[in-house]
């Protein structure tokens, strides 16, 4: 009996959502694959038809859209399919037929004190200016904590914030904030093209989805110097090798310049991961906290960055913490299990 592809898909999705599940992935000739916790889970189907498939992702495209993937078979997207949620897509082109990957993202925002952020995420939000980096691999919450973040400023402050991404994840509803969310591909050709409009726009706070290019990092370090609160992501590991990855992005005769520039601006760098916690089938974030103090400064401008660890041990009483003593806290309050060790989710 053939599989009745449009109702294996929707129940697959609500199945993952009311699972609390992350991604769910649709391939040709496979059944669909939910990932829960990390973990990827196949769902008890018959494998999906690769022209079925194709028809049914292709329907939920605009005509440049379809045209674009025709080119380079592959294309990210965000969707909004009625009842069920949001979702941050990439349909692709392999050996074996099309696929979906299906981003499940919140229909609400969570607040900071949900997500049990640290406090002092608060207490640097109310910067005016700089940059704020939230970096950490693909999948482990980055553009949730950003979302939080952005949603604290409209909760608390009447400002313009404009955001640049790639594609719209979480849609944010003004509060006490004028708020413009723009998409790479939708409303401008770039994030670099984004970012110098955006400077026009009389804008207060920046969001930089990600930052990709040299350009895109120069411009967003000079936005966060002209008095605009900066807030973007990188795929950086640790708070060290975010500060060495955006100097190391410029070629060596600027790099002093850069290292000056980003020892002025920068706020602080948050470097997460996620892990279990113990109830709920959630997941909460283990965070490594730099705070830019002026023994930072001087440690960036001096390209002493191998000296930030021992900084970021040194600095609790700024807020700072490293990835031990933030795990250390979530198993002191009962949030994650006993024995759970990090390296096991890096």
């Amino acid at each position: 009996m053939a599989v009745n592809i449009e109702k294996v898909f929707t129940e697959t999705l609500r199945l993952a959502i009311n699972n609390g599940a992350s991604d769910v992935h649709f391939s040709g000739n496979m059944p669909p694959v939910i990932r829960m916790m990390g973990q990827l889970r196949q769902v008890d189907t018959e494998p999906l038809d690769n022209q079925e498939l194709t028809r049914l992702f292709m329907a939920m495209l605009t005509e440049k859209q379809k045209s674009y993937f025709q080119q380079h078979n592959e294309i990210d997207l965000a969707i909004e399919l009625n009842n069920l949620s949001r979702f941050r897509v990439n349909f692709y082109q392999h050996m074996k037929g099309i696929s979906g990957a299906f981003r499940i993202v919140a229909s609400t925002i969570r607040t900071m004190q949900e997500l049990r952020l640290p406090v002092i995420l608060k207490t640097i939000l109310e910067r005016r200016k700089g940059l704020i980096l939230v970096t950490g691999p693909t999948g482990s919450g980055k553009s949730t904590t950003l979302a939080s973040m952005i949603h604290e400023i409209n909760l608390n402050r009447s400002d313009h914030i404009i955001t640049i991404e790639d594609p719209i994840e979480y849609v944010h509803k003004p509060v006490k904030s004028m708020i413009h969310q723009r998409e790479i591909g939708l409303h401008a050709d770039d994030f670099s093209a984004a970012l110098r409009s955006a400077l026009r726009e009389d804008p207060d706070v920046i969001l930089v989805g990600e930052m990709r290019d040299t350009e895109t990092i120069s411009n967003a370090l000079r936005a966060a110097e002209t008095g605009h609160l900066v807030l973007s992501t990188l795929h950086t590991n640790s708070a060290p090798d975010t500060v060495d990855r955006i100097i190391n992005v410029f070629p060596a005769e600027q790099q002093q310049q850069v290292r000056q520039l980003l020892a002025s601006s920068l706020v602080a760098v948050i470097s997460q991961r996620l892990v279990p916690r113990v109830v709920n089938n959630d997941r909460v974030a283990v965070m490594e906290i730099l705070i830019n103090t002026d023994a930072v400064k001087n440690l960036i401008r001096e390209g002493k960055t191998h000296q930030l660890d021992s900084a970021i041990q040194t600095g609790m009483e700024h807020g700072m913490q490293n990835f031990d003593r933030s795990l250390m806290d979530l198993k002191q309050n009962n949030m994650v299990a006993p024995h759970l060790e990090l390296k096991n989710y890096v």
